[in-house]
């Protein structure tokens, strides 16, 4: 099992930059950042780009893993995401993992002025997004017309440091992400009840987790893919668990995780006067000792 965190991008880089060092120092597998425009309780807060904030950790790292938890077509198109990620590819060396997801509601799906989309129109828009983006990594030239995406000789020389292209991680928890998650995904990813996330009992979350985990099985069934194959990540944060306040409450939650099959745990850095308020002291424990003692 793999242990990776989450960096919001709300630091000037003289500070911030001390964070993604740190998360190094520490251990993580990867620390990924949100891709949002803005978030929540943050919006009037300050929040920077995650390509940007990427590419900066990228220069200020050497090993750790580096990536979006989760890009959308909210506000992105694949000819030019597929540009800046063959261009943080090779910055990082090779690091970048793409947390990819059709997007939700909220300021992201309505600040270019569109209307905000249906679950239905996310996932229309989703089904042409990711191949796109896909054949956009792995070609030189793309040329092709869809629906809502386009591309015109689209050139991406000289490709991905990560051969074919950096890998996806899809967020995905209906039939028609989980088929494109088993199709396209190295990774799968999942913050728990999509529906409503914070009202699920935190002894009932296992559960919600394991009937997903039994659906990505399916879909991977269904397109002659090995279940094996597709990594499994959980992203902490969205459910009445509380896994950082403790580490005896971190191994235990782990521990439950691991059983069910999920191999790598995403925890969110501590932030005062947020949602992920905790004791730095306590999460930076959980980092260097939470795995081993898993046994």
């Amino acid at each position: 099992m793999r242990l990776s965190t989450v960096i919001l991008p709300i630091h000037r880089w003289n500070e911030g930059q001390k964070v993604w060092r740190r998360a190094e120092e520490l251990g993580f597998h990867a620390a990924y950042t949100y891709d949002h425009l803005s978030w929540r309780s943050f919006r009037d807060r300050p929040w920077f780009g995650a390509v940007p904030t990427l590419t900066a950790a990228a220069t200020a790292t050497e090993r750790i893993r580096l990536g979006t938890l989760v890009t959308s077509p909210n506000f992105r198109h694949p000819v030019t995401l597929a540009k800046d990620l063959l261009t943080l590819d090779d910055i990082s060396g090779g690091r970048v993992t793409v947390g990819i997801g059709v997007g939700g509601t909220g300021f992201d799906a309505t600040v270019l002025g569109q209307q905000e989309w249906t679950a239905r129109q996310r996932a229309d828009r989703f089904d042409e997004f990711l191949p796109l983006l896909d054949k956009l990594l792995t070609q030189d030239s793309t040329t092709e017309r869809g629906e809502f995406y386009s591309a015109v000789e689209a050139r991406n020389i000289p490709g991905c440091v990560q051969r074919p292209r950096v890998p996806f991680y899809v967020a995905a928890t209906g039939p028609r992400g989980l088929r494109l998650a088993a199709r396209y995904g190295q990774g799968w990813v999942t913050y728990g009840d999509a529906s409503g996330p914070a009202d699920v009992p935190a002894e009932q979350a296992p559960g919600v987790i394991a009937a997903q985990l039994a659906k990505l099985r399916s879909a991977c069934e269904a397109e002659g893919r090995d279940f094996g194959s597709v990594r499994r990540m959980l992203l902490q944060g969205s459910t009445a668990e509380r896994p950082l306040a403790s580490l005896d409450a971190f191994v235990d939650w782990a521990g439950s995780y691991r059983e069910l099959g999920i191999d790598e745990l995403v925890v969110h850095w501590p932030v005062p006067d947020s949602i992920f308020a905790n004791d730095l002291a306590v999460f930076e424990r959980i980092a260097t000792e939470g795995l081993s003692q898993l046994g």
